[in-house]
């Protein structure tokens, strides 16, 4: 099921309808680029119109998640191998538009418009939702999502208590003030690889700016935040050149911070605390809230003060949806401590990178940061 998540990203490249296109640069600057939207690439959408593609994907993987399930199962079982079929019509195609439907009247009603209901609200991982008591929530173990967006806070959890304590586990202000820059190889391994590890480098220069190069056996993966755009380019794309947008756009600056994070205190105006449990192991929380109030972020402490995970929320019209990063296996490099290991999961993709070799403060090339040309399927 998995594996085939990843695969259904591989194979959207055969349902374009239309390409990226850029408006001609002005003299003084560059016009900014135009967001390709699901109404340009995907004729069959039908209620998930006119928004970016990356918000789009997200809003498969909440069908996904919610039923516990894979592309197939409401495309047509065709689509594994003919990337066409996910754009003929199914009987749970229909049926997820309707709910979809019903969904929207529901928080209209009772929510004055608020995403408040979600395919997750119903089914709960389930293909269908269970309308019968379970004794097991009553009388089981109970379990706990770190994730939510809702938990009781604390008001001892203070971002600047919290960060300070994170800054000085990584070796403190001053020896962080002095990394500025870094490259790193090591492998890549998931969906898109079959969990195959493949090369991959990472570039990072302070504040935060950030690009990672995946060498797949099908071409080259490019992954680009300059500091203020970000793009994807590769044969894992489902087009030439996707352009990262909103809550996509927010995670990769957020990630591209945690390589220098003395800047992440100030990544949100508003924060509060609380605490919760990774993998029976207590966490501080601190969540991130965006101009409006509303709560987009995550960053989880261990007790060392760590950072371990980080959650950034996409907004989409099925609901929130997360991207998490898990951040392990930290080791000292020239009086720094660097998170070897990150695994990042989004609800229709996993993958994890291993560092193997990471120079500090080495030379980057500004060209590195640079809009990566769309890329070029090599002819059959």
């Amino acid at each position: 099921m998995r594996r085939f998540l990843g695969l259904a990203v591989l194979g959207v490249t055969a349902l374009l309808g239309a390409g990226v296109s850029a408006q001609a640069p002005k003299p003084a600057a560059a016009a900014p680029e135009r967001i390709p939207l699901t109404d340009d690439v995907f004729k069959t959408v039908t209620l998930l119109r006119g928004i970016p593609v990356d918000t789009f994907f997200d809003a498969m993987g909440m069908f996904a998640n919610a039923m516990g399930n894979d592309c197939t199962y409401c495309h047509d079982s065709k689509a594994y191998f003919d990337k066409t079929a996910f754009a003929l019509p199914t009987p749970r195609i229909q049926k997820a538009r309707q709910m979809i439907v019903m969904m929207n009247d529901l928080n209209r009603r009772y929510f004055a418009g608020q995403t408040r209901v979600t395919c997750f609200t119903c089914h709960q991982g389930n293909n269908a939702p269970s309308s019968d008591p379970d004794f097991m929530v009553q009388y089981g173990e109970p379990t706990e999502n770190p994730n939510l967006r809702d938990f009781p806070t604390d008001a001892r959890q203070t971002p600047d208590a919290i960060f300070g304590k994170y800054i000085q586990a990584l070796g403190g202000a001053e020896r962080l003030a002095k990394f500025t820059s870094y490259t790193a190889k090591g492998t890549y391994a998931g969906f898109d690889t079959s969990f195959d590890k493949v090369p991959v480098e990472l570039y990072g220069r302070a504040p935060g700016q950030q690009t990672m190069v995946v060498h797949f056996s099908t071409g080259v993966s490019t992954r680009v935040f300059d500091g203020t755009s970000g793009w994807m380019s590769g044969p894992d794309t489902p087009l030439p050149l996707l352009i990262l947008t909103e809550g996509n756009l927010d995670r990769a600056r957020l990630e591209a911070m945690a390589a220098f994070p003395t800047g992440l205190r100030q990544a949100f105006p508003q924060w509060r605390g609380g605490r919760t449990a990774i993998d029976g192991a207590e966490v501080i929380v601190l969540q991130g809230m965006d101009a409006a109030g509303q709560p987009v972020a995550h960053f989880y402490f261990d007790e060392a003060g760590l950072l371990v995970r980080m959650i950034r929320f996409t907004r989409t019209p099925v609901g929130f949806v997360p991207t998490q990063i898990d951040y392990s296996d930290y080791r000292e490099v020239q009086g720094v401590k660097i998170p070897f290991t990150r695994k990042v999961s989004q609800t229709y993709m996993q993958m994890t990178v291993e560092l193997t070799d990471v120079q500090p403060n080495a030379a980057v090339d500004a060209s590195r940061f640079a809009r990566p040309a769309p890329y070029t399927r090599p002819r059959a």
